[in-house]
């Protein structure tokens, strides 16, 4: 009897750690290289998340603390029980990442990328048995997973309805993002300061809301998290809307951007099925999140072999303005644009962006007389001036195949695609299929009315340009274009990259003086404040948005000529979104500082630890003490500076300061 009851004790104890065993082969953890950050993956038997079988989900950790609760993921597919909902993992593989690569164009010219990797094959229990690929990379920046559907029997053709992916954060968060109308639209939207219960709230009174990406969000007390997406090649955009309803929810659901012909499917194809990189930027300050290279980590490699035609730099521009020209001579004509290409060239820029108003009516291939193309690249390339050509994206998408060719024999440098304005599946294709016949012919690329990007131009560097940005353009027409729109994008837009937003406006004037007109236009913030965006607002194709001549006899003019459009390093010194933020970069031995405010004065101690070793001569542009009522006043003045240094600057309401160190 004795030796019955521990043979059956035996028994439990092995049915325990079998259990034990099963439990930990169903939940997989990845952690970053330095161990702070981590995601883990489980299938789980919650009625709360799936009527049946085991769900499978995600969660979160930095420094321990959850930050991200757990979160369902599945795919929905027509006609079909979603893939995710109902799973087991199979088996697992895990490697390290590490391997070195080189950017034209950015915020630095040379990327370590360094994470864990962990791939987890699952199956869907019951027939018919469909394999999912769950693949997962940890950073010491941000966690990254997506979904891949590989090739199986009896399934070869899909079409994709909607992607699960729940981000169920652990408190009630800060949330910084744009609420959009709809799917059609060019991500100009102001950002929004919210708490997530805010949307949940709204979604419950009227229709779900519409929140597009990257979406910033502070949890007080654990870290600040930027959800983003990378890779979107045979995919459609990614939105966001609230999962939870009332009043104290604080969770975000993935949309996807429906096809323009067919709004019951997103996205459609035949196997295998990658979607793009789903990401979690995390750090302990918005700041770090700027700094983070994580976009082009998450894409192809160069696809470019000789890269020598891509020219990063700053462009001379006539749209903005009014099209203004010299004096007498009519501003949109040949003449007029060799007025901008002597200047383009006399002050250093590498291009002129020859805005719309040059093609035919509905024909890209042909002018329309106002100006002659192949006879202005002419004059341009004689003194070393690239010429960009402005396209409507409808005529785009039905001349590529001949305007491209057609250009590259007229000598022009790059194209500026404008009113893309969708980013479902066919719209996603546009920018590959734009990008890679642009390789074929020699051409640079800047998209505008356009999705925002996602980590593209490291496959194909030719593309040096997004808006998908309230810019400068706006203030032509209202009051959009402020100081708190402007200490917004650091931390918002431009986690996805490259932003042109078009500065250059030496028109300062007050809050109480400005007023919108097409013509010569007003812009509010200091001389010194957008002196300082050519600093903090990463462009390679950076724009110098007004008439030559308003710059004629401004000593400040002279930071616009110095200042790079790309660069071999990049650090984030302070800032709050939408408050203020300091940035410093640096190019070659030359380090590069900006510095904004919004309406609010502020004084900052800066220390200068990012200086290398030595003395340095700084140069600065900064708000004089009535800037805030003469905003067009700038106070230049030199210092001798060194590492560990501190300097104490001044900012006026709506200001900044621009600096350049240049090593003595």
């Amino acid at each position: 009897m004795k030796r019955s009851i521990s043979y059956k004790l035996k028994l439990f104890f092995i049915f325990l750690l079998l259990l034990q065993t099963i439990s930990y082969a169903q939940s997989q953890s990845l952690s970053s290289p330095d161990k702070r950050l981590s995601i883990i993956f489980e299938t789980i038997n919650n009625k709360k998340v799936s009527v049946s079988g085991e769900q499978l989900v995600y969660s979160v950790t930095y420094n321990d603390k959850t930050i991200v609760d757990k979160s369902a993921l599945s795919l929905n597919f027509e006609n079909q029980r979603p893939l995710g909902e109902d799973v087991k993992i199979v088996s697992t593989e895990r490697s390290s990442l590490e391997q070195s690569y080189k950017l034209i164009a950015g915020k630095t010219n040379f990327v370590n990328d360094k994470c864990n990797v962990l791939t987890i094959q699952l199956q869907e229990n019951g027939s018919p048995a469909r394999m999912l690929t769950i693949e997962a990379r940890a950073y010491n920046d941000a966690v990254a997973f997506r979904h891949i559907v590989p090739e199986q029997s009896g399934m070869k053709e899909f079409r994709l309805i909607g992607e699960r992916v729940e981000f169920k954060m652990s408190k009630d968060a800060i949330t910084y993002s744009q609420l959009l109308p709809n799917f059609v639209h060019s991500y100009e939207s102001e950002y929004l300061k919210l708490p997530i219960s805010a949307y949940s709230h709204f979604g419950s009174v009227v229709n779900d809301p519409l929140l597009g990406l990257p979406l910033l969000m502070e949890l007080p007390g654990l870290a600040w998290v930027a959800i983003n997406e990378a890779d979107l090649q045979n995919y459609s955009s990614m939105y966001l809307t609230t999962l939870s309803k009332g009043w104290s929810g604080h969770w975000l659901e993935a949309l996807l951007a429906p096809q323009f012909e067919d709004s019951s499917v997103c996205v459609t194809g035949t196997l295998p099925l990658r979607s793009p990189w789903r990401i979690l930027q995390v750090g302990k300050d918005p700041g770090a999140l700027i700094e983070s290279n994580i976009l082009t980590n998450l894409n192809e490699e160069n696809v470019i072999k000789e890269t020598s035609w891509i020219k990063p730099g700053k462009a001379a521009w006539n749209w903005w303005n009014g099209s203004i020209g010299a004096e007498g001579v009519r501003a949109f004509s040949t003449e007029g644009m060799k007025y901008y290409i002597d200047f383009a060239a006399e002050s250093g820029f590498e291009h002129l962006v020859i805005d719309a108003g040059w093609a035919a009516r509905d024909d890209i291939t042909k002018m329309n007389g106002r100006v002659d193309i192949p006879l202005l690249v002419k004059y341009a390339n004689q003194k070393k001036v690239g010429i960009w050509l402005w396209i409507h994206y409808r005529d785009a998408v039905r001349q590529l195949e001949e305007a491209f060719p057609l250009y590259e024999k007229w000598g022009v440098a790059g194209l500026k695609i404008d009113f893309i304005e969708r980013d479902d599946q066919a719209g996603i294709d546009f920018y590959y299929r734009a990008a890679k016949k642009a390789v074929e012919h020699h051409l640079m690329l800047d998209f505008h009315g356009s999705t925002k990007p996602s980590g593209l131009s490291r496959t194909y560097p030719n593309i040096l340009g997004y808006e998908s940005v309230v810019g400068m353009e706006v203030s032509r027409g209202g009051l959009r274009d402020n100081p708190d729109c402007h200490l917004m994008l650091p931390f918002t837009r431009m986690l996805q990259g490259f932003m042109d937003y078009t500065p250059g406006g030496f028109n300062n004037v007050t809050r109480e003086e400005f007023v919108p007109r097409g013509s010569k236009p007003m812009v509010m913030g200091t001389r010194a404040h957008h002196l300082a965006m050519y600093v903090v607002y990463e462009s390679p194709i950076q724009m110098v948005s007004d008439y030559p001549d308003a710059y004629k006899g401004q000593p400040s003019f002279q930071f616009i000529m110095d200042v790079p459009a790309t660069w071999d390093e990049t650090k984030v010194l302070n800032g709050i979104p939408g408050e203020y933020i300091t940035m410093a970069r640096r190019k070659g031995d030359n380090w590069f500082l900006g510095s904004m405010t919004n309406w609010n004065p502020r004084q900052l101690e800066l220390p200068l630890d990012f200086l290398g070793t030595g003395t340095y001569t700084a140069e600065i542009y900064g708000d004089n003490q009535d800037s805030d009522r003469y905003p067009k006043k700038v106070v230049i003045e030199k210092k001798t500076v060194s590492k560990g240094e501190k300097l104490n600057i001044q900012l006026s309401s709506a200001g900044g300061c621009a600096i350049r160190f240049k090593p003595e």
